[in-house]
């Protein structure tokens, strides 16, 4: 099941993509407010009785609406670093004995395809194409072989990171990855019926049409149920919550001999093989 939110920003409404990529409604079908789509409020069991609906049978979505993030209620937005050995590499850092950690602000989150703005004295913006996997249960010191069942689905996410703040001004990783639309999410969430293997999924991203990212969550150093397991053993993970897990190499920070960071009006697309597409704009804020 893919769900989505749709409409202007802060008036979405809830929706699900049928299997003919069709938008359907979920409104009448759902709780008003956040969306209807509030991960705290639905978790898994919501989930599953969203699953036995017949799509067909929902109202249909004319036209192309803006997306939102599809599902509401995120208290934490964990970020996992250099959780790919050749990304690591490209950096010049040690690929880690254990998972880096580190959290990107709630603020920070947009809608897959709205605009990135540039914070005014921003030097080295860059991108991220990222796994991010989507709580459905309260997770605490859960096992590795139990983790996944704590998993509601997964989305694409955009680490979106401004180097200078992050690693070249002291302190935590933190400020570089917290700027406000640093976070694109979506454009849906698929459920974890819909993803049996999640390491196992291709993802991409170009820049102005020219290939930067290309890799495949097979080669992650920890994988999804070991981060789950891991990241639940220093703070509770709560329904709704997300994790980006790590992104392949070709980050501009990366490339040689000279990094080419984005700019005002280049355009970023990025994706995950069944989790669908991104598209933003680089604008001075």
């Amino acid at each position: 099941m893919k769900l989505v939110r749709y409409g202007a920003a802060g008036r979405e409404k809830p929706g699900l993509i049928d299997s003919q990529g069709t938008l359907r409604d979920l409104s009448s079908l759902l709780p008003p407010g956040s969306g209807g789509l509030h991960l705290p409020a639905l978790g898994l069991a919501g989930l599953a009785r969203l699953r036995r609906l017949d799509a067909t049978a929902l109202p249909r979505v004319r036209g192309t609406p803006r997306l939102g993030v599809p599902f509401t209620g995120i208290s934490k937005f964990v970020g996992i670093g250099l959780n790919y050995r050749d990304h690591a590499a490209e950096a010049g850092l040690p690929v880690p004995s254990e998972p880096i950690i580190f959290m990107k602000a709630t603020t920070s989150i947009s809608g897959p395809n709205d605009p990135i703005e540039m914070p005014p004295d921003a030097q080295k913006v860059d991108w991220e194409v990222e796994l991010g996997v989507v709580i459905g249960k309260t997770a605490k010191n859960v096992s590795e072989a139990g983790a996944l069942a704590h998993v509601a689905g997964y989305c694409v996410v955009n680490d979106v990171s401004e180097r200078a703040w992050q690693m070249e001004r002291g302190g935590t990783w933190d400020k570089g990855k917290g700027f406000d639309t640093f976070g694109p999410i979506g454009p849906w969430l698929v459920t974890a019926d819909e993803v049996p293997d999640p390491q196992a999924l291709a993802m991409w991203l170009d820049v102005n049409d020219q290939a930067r990212q290309r890799g495949n969550t097979a080669t992650m150093v920890f994988g999804v149920a070991a981060l789950v397991s891991y990241v639940s053993r220093c703070m509770t993970l709560l329904p709704g919550d997300v994790i980006a897990t790590g992104t392949p190499p070709g980050v501009a920070m990366g490339m040689k001999p000279q990094p080419q960071y984005l700019k005002a009006g280049d355009v970023v697309t990025l994706g995950i093989d069944g989790l669908g597409a991104q598209r933003q704009a680089l604008v001075q804020e």
